[in-house]
């Protein structure tokens, strides 16, 4: 992968933990470097003292990762397609942000609850580099798509065109097509004494319209909602005769090429048909962003189901954080649009158009294999495999012989999971099924299992968490329709999310009742298991189906003293379990033996743990995090972190898994699970991580780890000061190992009876 904007600045092959004066980051004003309060200038007044200082912001920790997809669509190395997709991906996680962290920033500052944060930040503080940030951010997106993705598109014969650069034919086909498809579904809001200002739906693409009444000389405003139901690219040919039938990718592959205008220009061409008797005089586009976090008090709910459906309907109204408008509109009108959206110049952020970039999503659904990631066909797992062709599908025997290790998407998730559930729905001999839904789909094949095994007289228990965030509509829907079909559905524990990944079937044997269990580490949703990268466990260990069975009974019934075997599980065990093994390998290497950590999470924020680790690293321990996402420890840090590396890698795949490795080769106690080392993982929610027994797949974990933690694998290496630095090559030029390519060709080969990692 090339080096992005930043890393063309440095030396690539600049040592991991080298002085921040030797690295160029966007992030170096006084003002956003307050969130690493050096330590060592704070000194120690004792040995085991931890300093202050050492937390980095959880905020501003998100940022920088939402800054390390951006770098992914200015990787001239990626297929076109997939950098214009890193780039929607960057503006839905700023969405999400602003929706629910920067809506609760503001909602404790306006309460003046200024409680300072872990990193010594008060709200405020945090708020400001946010939304500087922000738009350090954004203006560089915008920059990079305008200057290098949109050229770069338009030699592939894609053309984003704004509407004066049509010809009068293309015109006169968009034209037609707005009075067929677009006018009729549009509905021009006045605002004057008699019109208020309407109210203005988060994430919508809108035009703030000014018009003139010439008889009477007085001006309006207006807005127009730009449809969310139609195309946001219209492809200018598909409204043409002359190219009936005519797909776009084989447009896009001749000479001209194919076009494609905003839906936004062309309702800003034709607003005179919106306003007959007016002159029409500013169209502007403006986007808002609104608090859409949800706030249910469930001890005071009597049923949570409703009461979410009832918060549904509030969180469409919550203030605004949030306004995006064109760069050229007047002051007049944004004056206007601050006013009557209650909101301050700081949550104004003025870019070029088109605004939200999430459009590019219409690009990347286009069949063009060539501006993409070949494409790659999971396998069916090794443990299923050779079994599955000897015994005619026989999952139950697979299982029986050994625990299974699964790794999606190199290993099928439909061929393994999905299987799993289905088998167990369709099998007579399985009595009972138990499983945990966190986010999955209506139409999802194990949704359907489900129902048939309930309809066909399995006693069937659904534990659905209808509060995952964004989420929770889809999720009420299909839980109605699972309730509808006989399942048991019961919606978690009061206060907690369910976030646990569990799977269980009860089936009869010859020598009586046998549970068989899948843990896992993502989501039970056939989409998301595409493209995320998860670990999974299929198991019928006596003590894994101890415990999952007593972990239902928890979440549905009253079972507050549960122990378990294999399982460590929050809120009651995992951060305790964690520390205590961390400790462990202190005490090894205080002993003089081996000893090592090694941590794979999306983010680790939890302060008791991380002082755990701060002093394993103090004691001489080496520590490995990979971090994809929110990372509140420094690595590196003299005195404090200096055996601790932290590395982050994201790619074609979403890396999703959890894995936790203590001890040296040969000698690790490896656990995975759902739990990521974050308050409301830890706190709020009921995880389950299981421990993985199997030598084999202790090991294949451990060196996955390590491995992904290694300098051999291209990846983001976390700095002293905080900011992140991308190694793609070597210290002689040499690529380094692209570790989901990795793992594509060892899943392939594996069927051919080859080992790669």
């Amino acid at each position: 992968m090339a080096d992005t904007e930043i890393n063309k600045q440095l030396d690539p092959d600049a040592e991991v933990g080298a002085p921040a004066e030797e690295t160029k980051t966007p992030f170096s004003s006084a003002e956003q470097k307050d969130m690493f309060i050096l330590v060592e200038k704070e000194g120690h007044k004792e040995e085991d003292e931890l300093p202050k200082g050492r937390f980095a912001d959880r905020e501003l920790s998100w940022m920088r990762f939402n800054q390390r997809v951006l770098e992914q669509s200015e990787d001239t190395e990626l297929p076109l397609l997939e950098r214009a997709w890193f780039s929607t991906i960057f503006s839905s996680n700023l969405d999400e942000f602003y929706m629910v962290r920067v809506a609760g920033l503001k909602r404790r500052i306006a309460a003046g609850i200024a409680k300072v944060a872990a990193s010594g930040l008060t709200p405020r503080q945090v708020l400001d580099g946010i939304t500087s940030h922000t738009r350090e951010l954004t203006t560089r997106q915008v920059k990079d798509f305008h200057e290098d993705l949109l050229p770069l598109l338009h030699e592939q014969g894609l053309h984003l065109r704004k509407w004066e650069e049509l010809n009068d034919k293309q015109r006169e086909a968009l034209s037609e097509y707005f009075h067929n498809r677009v006018f009729p579904v549009l509905t021009p809001l006045a605002v004057d004494p008699s019109h208020p200002f309407p109210y203005i739906s988060g994430l919508s693409l809108n035009l703030a319209v000014v018009v003139l009444n010439e008889a009477t000389e007085k001006t309006y405003f207006a807005r127009v909602k730009v449809p969310q139901s139609l195309p946001r690219l219209v492809n200018v040919e598909a409204f043409m005769p002359e190219y009936e039938g005519i797909a776009i990718e084989d447009l896009a592959a001749t000479k001209v090429g194919t076009n494609f205008v905003p839906l936004e220009e062309i309702i800003a061409a034709h607003l005179y048909t919106l306003f007959p008797g007016m002159k029409v005089l500013e169209a502007h586009t403006f986007r808002v962003t609104r608090n859409e976090d949800l706030e249910v008090e469930e001890d005071d709910a009597e049923n949570l189901l409703t009461a979410m459906e009832k918060e549904l309907l509030r969180r469409r109204f919550g203030p605004v954080v949030r306004l995006e408008v064109a760069e050229d509109i007047s002051e007049s009108v944004l004056r206007f649009l601050i006013d009557r959206l209650e909101i301050t110049e700081q949550d104004v952020f003025k870019l070029p158009e088109p605004l939200d970039l999430t459009a590019l999503n219409d690009l990347h659904d286009l069949d063009l294999p060539h501006l993409k990631y070949p494409k790659y066909v999971p396998v069916t797992p090794s443990g299923l495999a050779e079994y599955e062709s000897a015994r005619a599908g026989d999952i139950w025997a697979s299982i029986r012989n050994h625990d299974v290790l699964l790794h999606h998407p190199y290993d099928s998730f439909s061929t393994s999971v999905q299987h799993f559930v289905a088998t167990a729905a369709a099998d007579p001999k399985v009595l009972a099924i138990k499983q945990t839904l966190y986010r999955t789909s209506g139409d999802s094949p194990i949704v359907q299992a489900l129902i048939d095994a309930a309809q066909s007289g399995k006693q069937v228990v659904a534990i659905v968490e209808i509060k995952a965030r964004f989420d929770e509509e889809a999720n009420i829907s299909w839980a109605r329709k699972l309730e509808r079909a006989g399942v048991h559905v019961v919606y978690g524990m009061v206060g907690l999310k369910t976030h646990c990944k569990l799977s269980m079937a009860v089936r009869e044997e010859a020598d009586g009742l046998r549970r068989y269990c899948h843990v896992g580490t993502g989501n039970y949703h056939p989409k998301t298991a595409r493209g995320y990268e998860d670990l999974g466990l299929l198991t019928c260990d006596r003590d894994v189906g101890q415990d999952l069975t007593r972990l239902f009974n928890q979440l549905s019934g009253y079972a507050p003293r549960t122990t378990f075997h294999r399982l460590l599980v929050a809120p009651t065990s995992i951060r305790s379990g964690l520390i205590e093994r961390i400790e462990e390998q202190v005490a090894r290497h205080e002993r003089g033996e081996d000893a090592y950590i090694g941590i794979k999470v999306n983010s680790i924020v939890d302060e008791a743990t991380i002082d755990a680790l701060y002093r394993a690293s103090r004691a001489g321990v080496q520590v490995d995090l990979v971090v994809r996402g929110i990372c509140g420890i420094r690595a590196g840090v003299p005195g404090l972190s200096e055996n601790i590396r932290v590395r982050s890698i994201l790619g074609r795949y979403l890396e999703h898994s959890r894995i936790y490795c203590f001890g040296p080769e040969g000698d690790e106690e490896v656990w995975i699970g759902s739990a990521d080392l974050m308050h409301r993982n830890l706190d709020r929610r009921v995880e389950a991580l299981v421990r993985v027994k199997d030598e084999g797949q202790v090991a294949y974990l451990s060196k996955l780890l390590r491995t992904e933690a290694s300098d051999e694998v291209s990846s983001w290496h976390l700095l002293p000061d905080g900011s992140w630095v991308r190694h793609t090559h070597g210290k002689k030029g040499k690529e380094l190992l692209d570790i989901q390519k990795l793992l594509m060709r060892n899943a392939s080969s594996r069927v051919k009876g080859r080992k790669v990692f």
